[in-house]
């Protein structure tokens, strides 16, 4: 990954992830690591979170598509690499935060 070009969002532009059934089959379990490892960066970096958690949904089966969406995250974190929220143990911070659920897009169960 230290040679590969960053990328300006982590996914790409009005793309949905599918559970894509006829696509290759990849190594689930190196597919789970690094979701995993991207999992534990969204406490900090709340611009990953919708991407990661689309690429969780497929660790049961991941395909090269999904795959490839992970690795894009990658990429994304590799040009912002100095962003990230830092949470101070002596600060009162207070978060609030705001969804905007889209349940019927999903193309697997809407």
């Amino acid at each position: 990954m230290e040679s590969c070009d960053p990328v300006d969002t982590s996914m790409v532009e009005k793309s949905k992830l599918d559970e894509d059934p006829q696509g290759k089959a990849v190594n689930p379990t190196h597919y789970c690591g690094m979701v995993g490892t991207l999992m534990y960066l969204t406490s900090s970096r709340p611009d990953l979170v919708y991407a990661v958690c689309m690429c969780a949904r497929y660790q049961a089966r991941p395909t090269e598509k999904h795959l490839h969406a992970v690795k894009r995250t990658f990429r994304y974190l590799r040009g912002t690499i100095n962003q990230g929220l830092w949470y101070s143990k002596d600060s009162a911070i207070a978060l609030t935060a705001f969804a905007d659920a889209d349940h019927a897009g999903c193309l697997d169960t809407r």
